[in-house]
């Protein structure tokens, strides 16, 4: 076949034309804030369909975390099926998200026979609050047995209920938490909102020592910025391997990739604009803050970025995120690939977690403030997170693991598998001044906040540079986790970040309320020195993709966990259980069963990639070569009879490919042998070895026979 008529052979539906000529027709129609949060049953909505008391003590549930009042429910469902029919809705769901990873839905229509030959349409606060899914089948690690099936989905207020448009009709769709018949949760969610509980509580028992005013509750914010690869359908749908396993089993890095960072922030084509204006409408309508888009690195390369909002409501737009831009790009004939990695050889895909704390004064703990009050908190919290981060990194590391992002931790596009904190030359420094009790006065460079007391040095403001090589950067009022993988839930990583940080608050207010009625802004001048002492190490400011860094890594004592099993290991130490369990984020029988979930999807992608690599290579690939080791002998005998001794290159061709064909198969061999076995290294050993080989055959075979769309292609012609 010959490439360029790879695409053409593949033909859009009918459905699927109507659906690109539709999102390129709607330019102009509504504007941005007529759009924005139309889907969405938001405090806005609600207060044209609810009464006042109801309005006001749902709000007051959604704001400041309070107990929902039981005798509103009725009136918040009809209201909320009011909304959804008038948005074209028949059916509701509750929306969750189990431990696949991803979110799950069971449809139920409003309608209720009228006994009279019709029906009515009702949905009840019974029906809101609470819904009883099969617990059965969803991965539990061991916590709900297949022949015990109870769970149930209780609504989360907190991230408001919305529409998903279908085809022909919408879907009302209530975020909810997710658990099992005791109570054990068997989601992402759960965790998600005990963690920020847990943070929650710490950040104002730190107010109150302060003497800061608490005018709301404190609460987590999250911005996840999405990278993604988008390439074109037809191509996506002749890859047996992107199709069934998200990356490229096979595949020879083509001449020209990225080396001329060429792509990067570069124009962006018309068909991908074409995607990501179609995707933002989307993401608007379902109040979304999607705010930036622009090509990455590696060709064929985005990313979005939304303006940070609460975390649990960030997590659930994330979740929305991946779902809505594989949905649009299929409508504008583009596959979009989530997958860590799925191209050897170039950059793959993170989603940074941008991580930060309002305060209970509605301010931003994590940047310096205009007084010395609100600068010392705010090194209190960046001292906190060095303590958490140094005690807290193997865990992290743990939140950050999968198969997937295996291969993406420690390459050159990402961080590497040491946990470390970058805080930029003047914080550090400042930190430094610290640690010697000096009564600094100055930074090395840029503006600087006065402290206004003489223990504590001056502040920098807006001084630092970014590292773009750190896991863990401080990058101007807030922490940026680089780790977290692109197709990974922020959930779990954020679970482990707000929980270790809780931690590390509860001992400093511990220290800090031994001081009651002394000077206090003594007591947090020794807990800021003692903290630097003992966590400094966790600090690094250079390039983290450097051996170097290892080396050092290693004699400072940082863990350098560097394969999934090694890392999930930690969260079976008793030590995490005793963290998780002390401020109820999970329970000891909780926490191993994400282990055993973890550990088995680890496993059974490891299995089903090392299959299909095996059957790619009987199947599809050395037919291929065979056929063409069999041309090419012909060619050779049938030249020889008329020019004798004159193919001596075509005979070293021929000589290569056949060697290279019958390491194939012993390389095939050894792994159908290796993945029964389950043994992790030896599979992946035998995975690569014989990628070797047939991305080497790849550059032998002629383009037009290869069986397999070409990375050149797949790339570069969209």
């Amino acid at each position: 076949m010959n490439p360029s008529s790879r695409i053409q052979s593949i033909d859009l539906s009918n459905e699927e034309e109507k659906a690109m000529e539709s999102a390129t027709n709607v330019r102009g129609v509504t504007s941005i804030q007529e759009l924005y949060g139309q889907n969405v049953f938001s405090l806005k909505t609600m207060r044209n369909y609810l009464s006042e008391k109801a309005y006001n003590s749902l709000s007051n549930t959604i704001k400041e975390g309070g107990k929902l009042d039981p005798t509103i429910a009725d009136e918040v469902a009809d209201a909320m099926k009011t909304w959804a029919i008038s948005k074209g809705a028949t059916h509701y769901t509750h929306w969750f998200q189990p431990l696949t990873g991803l979110t799950a839905e069971k449809h139920d229509s409003f309608i209720s026979p009228d006994n009279e030959g019709g029906v009515v349409l009702e949905f009840s606060g019974k029906e809101l609050i609470q819904g009883e899914p099969d617990a059965s089948s969803f991965p539990s690690g061991g916590l709900r047995p297949t022949f015990e099936a109870r769970g149930y989905t209780g609504w989360d207020p907190t991230s408001p209920a919305f529409i998903k448009e279908g085809p022909k009709a919408a879907t009302l769709c209530i975020p909810t938490y997710f658990v099992g018949w005791k109570g054990e949760a068997l989601d992402k969610k759960t965790p998600l909102l005990r963690s920020m509980k847990a943070l929650n509580k710490q950040v104002e028992r730190l107010a109150k020592i302060l003497g800061i005013k608490c005018t709301q509750m404190a609460y987590a914010t999250l911005g996840g910025e999405q990278e993604y690869f988008l390439i074109d359908l037809g191509y996506y749908n002749q890859r047996i391997d992107l199709v069934q396993t998200g990356r490229t089993l096979y595949g020879k890095e083509p001449a020209k990739h990225q080396q001329m960072a060429d792509h990067y922030f570069g124009a962006i084509k018309d068909r991908i604009i074409a995607f990501m204006e179609d995707f933002d409408r989307e993401m608007w309508k379902l109040g979304a803050p999607s705010k930036t888009r622009h090509n990455e690195v590696a060709p064929a390369q985005y990313e979005i970025a939304p303006i940070f909002e609460n975390q649990n409501l960030a997590v659930d737009h994330n979740m929305l995120c991946m779902e809505v831009m594989q949905r649009v790009a299929k409508r504008h004939g583009l596959a979009c690939l989530l997958h860590e990695k799925p191209f050897a050889g170039i950059n793959g895909s993170g989603k940074h977690n941008n991580w930060s704390v309002t305060g209970p004064d509605g301010k931003n703990w994590f940047s310096p403030g205009d007084n010395p009050h609100e600068n010392e908190r705010f090194l209190i919290m960046v001292a906190a997170v060095l303590k958490a981060v140094d005690e807290g990194a193997a865990l992290l590391r743990a939140g950050v693991a999968s198969a997937a992002n295996d291969h993406r931790l420690g390459s050159h596009e990402a961080p590497p598998a040491i946990i470390s904190v970058y805080l930029g030359e003047q914080l550090t420094d400042i930190f430094e001044q610290i640690e010697k009790g000096a009564a600094a006065k100055t930074s090395k460079q840029g503006g600087t906040l006065e402290v206004g007391v003489d223990s504590l040095p001056v502040l920098p403001r807006h001084a630092s540079d970014r590292n773009r090589t750190s896991p863990f950067a401080f990058t101007g009022s807030k922490f940026e986790f680089r780790a977290v993988g692109s197709s990974m839930s922020l959930a779990g990583p954020n679970v482990i970040l707000n929980t270790i940080v809780a931690d590390a608050l509860a001992q400093i207010c511990t220290e800090l309320e031994k001081s009651s009625g002394q000077n206090i802004n003594k007591a947090v001048q020794k807990a800021l020195q003692d903290i630097i002492k003992k966590h400094k190490r966790v600090i690094f400011n250079g390039d983290n993709y450097t051996e170097e860094w290892a080396k050092e890594a290693k004699k400072r004592g940082l863990p350098n966990l560097k394969t999934t099993p090694e890392a999930l290991a930690v969260t079976k130490d008793p030590k995490a259980i005793a963290l998780f369990e002390r401020h109820g984020v999970l329970t000891r029988t909780e926490l191993i069963s994400r282990y055993d979930v973890y550990m088995e999807t680890y496993n059974t992608v490891l299995k089903y990639e090392a299959d299909l690599a095996a059957q790619m290579a009987k199947n599809m690939i050395m037919p291929v070569v065979l056929g063409y080791q069999a041309e090419l002998a012909e060619t050779i005998k049938s030249v020889e009879a008329v020019n004798k001794g004159k193919v001596q290159e075509a005979r070293k061709i021929l000589k290569e490919v056949t060697g290279l064909s019958e390491t194939a198969w012993e390389q095939i061999g050894k792994l159908e042998k290796a993945a029964p076995s389950g043994a992790a290294e030896k599979i992946k050993t035998a995975m690569e070895e014989l990628r070797e080989t047939v991305d080497t055959l790849e550059g032998l075979v002629p383009a037009e026979t290869w069986p397999l769309p070409s990375y050149a292609e797949m790339l570069f012609l969209l």
